[in-house]
C-alpha cells in the first residue's frame, strides 16, 4: 500500500489545541492515558480470546513496554494486545473523540458475554495527550489476520497512513518528544510517573534499559517490571495481613506509625465501588504541615489512578482518613480529572462517610484508650462536623469526650454517659466553655450547679464555643452554656431583694459602660458578682483569642448579675442607701464589675484603675 495522505474527521487544528492546552491540567497524564489504552487493548485480545483461541497466537505474555531513547528523543510506548486493522486505525485513530473502547463496550454488552471486562477508555481523546509532549507522533500496528499500518501525524489538520513492517499483533506508539519535554526519557522520572498512575494495573509495565556486561563490555538490553500490580484493595480481606495493610497505609499516607483502624469492603448493588480506608492514630507528617481543610483520598477507575486532589468523596471534618477508592463506574469527564456531580457521587460520600463514622463508634466501645489517643490528635477536626454535616450530627456528637466537673483533671465523659447520670429532674445539658480547666474549673458560673450536684461539662478545646452550639441539642436534651443566658433561679427568694437593691441596680446599670442590664442572681454562692452574655454570644475567652490574631471582634454588652448575699455587694448597696454620691460607691461598683470581667475571662480594659480601686477597698 503506497504511503496516503488524509484529513481529521473534524476541525482537528482548534480541538487539538483544546486537547493539549486545556484539557489536562499536569502534562504527565499523557503517559497515563497511553498505559491505560495499552492496558485496555490487552484486555481486549483477552475477552476476543474467550470466544476464538486462535486470535492469542500464543502470546499470553501480557505485558506494556516503555523504551526511551535518548540519542533519538523519542519514548516508546508498545503493547501486545488487540491491534487494529487499517479501517480501525482510520475510525479510532483519525477521528477525534471516537472510541473504539465504547464501541466495543457496547459490542459486549449487546451480545451478552460473560466476563466483559472493565475498560477506562470511553471518552477517545486519551490518545491526543500525546501532542503535548510530541511534535511528531507515529504509531506502527497489527491486528490478528491483518497486514500492519503506520500512523504518523505531527497533530496540525492531517495524517499519513502507510504499510510497515510489524509481524507481531499489538500496537507500538513513538513519541518524537519536544525540546521542553525530553525530561520523560530520564528514567527517574518514567519511573515516578508510572509509579504515580498506574503502578496498580493489573497488567505488567516494563522499561527497557540498557546494562553493560562486566566482561564483554557491551551494552544489552535489560527489561525492568515498574509497577508492582499489587492493587491490596482489590483483593479479599481474609487474604491480606495486618502487615500488608499497614505498608500500604504508610506507603499513602507517609506516616511511620500503623493505622488504627482499617476499613476494607465492596460496595454492590446499585453503585459498586471498593474501599480501603485507614484511621489514623496520630497525626501523620503530612496532615501537621498541611492546613488544607478538604479531605482528599486517591481515587482509582480500574486500577488507573486519576487524581488525590478531587476533595468531595468525603466530608472535610474526615480529611484525617486516608485511603483509596476505586469505581469504574463514576462519570469522568474526558480528561479524567474532574468528577461530574451526580447522585451516584453523593450516595458514595454518604456510603464512606457513614462506614467511617460507625468505625469510630465500635472503636469507642471496643477500645476507649486507644479511641482516647485518636480523640486527642482529631476531635478538633472531627467537631467541624457539628456544623457542616446536619444528617450526621448527633452520630459525631456520640464521638466526642470532655472533662467534667465530675471528673478528676484528665478524665473525660461524653454526652450520653452525661444524660445517663443527669440528676433528678435536670432538662438541660450544662457546659462551660473555656482556655483550660484550670481557669474555669472554679469559676463563679458553677457555683450553684455545684451546690445542687449538678454536672457540668467542662469545654477546653477553642473549636468548642463555635461548634457546640451548632449541636443545640443531643437525645431531646437541650445543650446550655451556664455562662450565657438566664438559669433557673428562684424568683421569689429575689423578689424581696429587689426592692431593697432597685436604686442602685439603676445607678449602677447608668455608671458601668458595656452592660446593658444589671440584675440580682440566686446562680452565685461564695462570689460577688458575674457577667453573662445572650445565649449566641462569643464567650470572652474566644473574644480575646480572635483580638490576638487581629481580627475585629464587635463590642459586646453582657448582664451584670450581682449575688446580694455576698458581703460587698451589701457593704456598696448600704454606702448607696446612705449617700449615692458616696466616692466610695462608684469606686466598689466599678470593682464589682472588673472582678467579673476577670472570673469570665476577659481581660481589663484598665488594670491600673482596678489596681487603684483594689488598694483604696484594702486600705478602708
Amino acid at each position: 500500500m503506497a504511503e496516503e495522505t488524509m484529513q481529521f474527521k473534524t476541525e482537528l487544528e482548534q480541538l487539538l489545541h483544546l486537547i493539549t492546552h486545556s484539557l489536562y491540567s499536569h502534562r504527565e497524564v499523557f503517559l497515563r492515558e497511553l498505559i491505560s489504552n495499552a492496558c485496555d487493548a490487552i484486555d481486549k485480545v483477552r475477552f476476543e480470546g474467550l470466544n476464538n483461541e486462535e486470535i492469542l497466537e500464543g502470546h499470553s505474555d501480557w505485558k506494556i513496554t516503555l523504551k526511551a531513547d535518548e540519542e533519538a528523543k523519542t519514548l516508546t510506548i508498545s503493547d501486545n494486545g488487540i491491534g487494529m486493522s487499517r479501517e480501525q486505525v482510520i475510525e479510532n485513530l483519525g477521528t477525534i473523540a471516537h472510541s473504539g473502547t465504547k464501541a466495543f463496550l457496547a459490542k459486549a454488552k449487546e451480545a451478552d458475554l460473560e466476563n466483559n471486562p472493565d475498560l477506562i477508555g470511553q471518552f477517545g481523546v486519551g490518545f491526543y495527550a500525546s501532542f503535548m509532549v510530541a511534535d511528531d507522533v507515529t504509531v506502527v500496528t497489527k491486528a490478528h489476520g491483518e497486514p500492519a499500518v503506520k500512523w504518523e501525524s505531527k497533530g496540525t489538520g492531517e495524517f499519513t497512513l502507510s504499510d510497515a513492517d510489524k509481524t507481531e499483533r499489538g500496537t507500538e506508539i513513538t513519541l518524537h518528544l519536544k525540546e521542553d519535554a525530553t525530561e520523560y526519557l530520564n528514567e527517574w522520572t518514567i519511573r515516578t510517573t508510572v509509579k504515580k498512575f498506574s503502578d496498580f494495573l493489573e497488567h505488567p509495565v516494563v522499561l527497557l534499559t540498557k546494562e553493560k556486561d562486566e566482561k564483554t563490555e557491551i551494552e544489552e538490553e535489560k527489561e525492568e517490571q515498574i509497577n508492582t500490580q499489587k492493587a491490596i484493595w482489590l483483593r479479599p480481606k481474609n487474604e491480606i495481613t495486618d502487615e500488608e495493610y499497614g505498608e500500604f497505609y504508610k506507603h499513602i499516607s507517609h506516616d511511620t506509625n500503623s493505622p488504627a483502624e482499617t476499613i476494607h469492603y465492596n460496595a454492590e448493588g446499585a453503585i459498586e465501588f471498593k474501599a480501603l480506608l485507614f484511621i489514623p492514630e496520630h497525626k501523620p507528617f503530612d496532615m501537621m504541615m498541611n492546613n488544607d481543610p478538604k479531605a482528599h483520598l486517591n481515587l482509582y477507575v480500574q486500577r488507573v489512578f486519576i487524581s488525590n486532589e478531587f476533595d468531595n468523596l468525603l466530608p472535610g471534618y474526615l480529611r484525617f482518613v486516608k485511603g483509596v477508592v476505586d469505581s469504574s463506574d463514576l462519570p469522568l469527564n474526558v480528561s479524567r480529572e474532574i468528577l461530574q456531580e451526580n447522585p451516584m457521587l453523593d450516595k458514595i460520600r454518604k456510603n464512606l462517610t457513614a462506614r467511617v463514622l460507625k468505625t469510630l463508634a465500635n472503636m469507642k466501645k471496643k477500645d476507649y484508650k486507644e479511641f482516647e489517643i485518636f480523640h486527642e490528635n482529631f476531635s478538633a477536626i472531627l467537631k467541624e462536623g457539628l456544623q457542616s454535616d446536619w444528617e450526621n450530627k448527633e452520630k459525631i456528637a456520640d464521638l466526642l469526650l470532655f472533662e467534667s466537673t465530675n471528673k478528676a483533671a484528665g478524665e473525660k465523659t461524653c454526652f450520653a454517659d452525661y444524660v445517663e447520670n443527669m440528676a433528678e429532674g435536670q432538662k438541660e445539658i450544662l457546659y462551660l466553655a473555656g482556655e483550660n480547666r484550670s481557669s474555669i474549673e472554679n469559676s463563679p458560673y458553677l457555683e450553684s450547679f455545684k451546690a445542687d450536684g449538678k454536672e457540668v461539662l467542662l469545654m477546653i478545646d477553642p473549636i468548642d464555643d463555635f461548634v457546640i452550639p451548632q449541636l443545640m441539642e443531643y437525645k431531646g436534651k437541650k445543650l446550655k452554656a451556664v455562662n450565657k443566658g438566664d438559669i433557673e433561679e428562684d424568683k421569689e427568694k429575689l423578689k424581696d431583694e429587689e426592692k431593697v437593691f432597685e436604686g442602685f441596680i439603676g445607678y449602677a446599670k447608668d455608671l458601668l459602660d458595656g452592660i446593658k442590664e444589671v440584675k440580682l442572681t440566686s446562680r452565685l454562692k461564695d462570689s460577688a458578682a458575674v457577667l453573662v452574655g445572650d445565649e449566641y454570644s462569643m464567650s470572652p475567652h474566644i473574644e480575646e483569642m480572635m483580638r490576638r490574631m487581629g481580627q475585629d471582634v464587635p463590642p459586646r454588652e453582657s448582664v451584670l448579675e450581682l449575688n446580694p448575699e455576698h458581703a460587698v455587694v451589701k457593704k456598696v448597696q448600704a454606702l448607696y442607701a446612705a449617700d449615692a454620691n458616696d466616692p466610695k460607691v462608684e469606686s466598689l461598683t466599678k470593682l464589682l464589675h472588673d472582678q467579673a470581667v476577670i472570673a469570665s475571662g476577659a481581660k481589663l480594659s484598665d488594670p491600673a484603675g482596678f489596681a487603684a480601686r483594689m488598694n483604696a477597698f484594702l486600705a478602708d
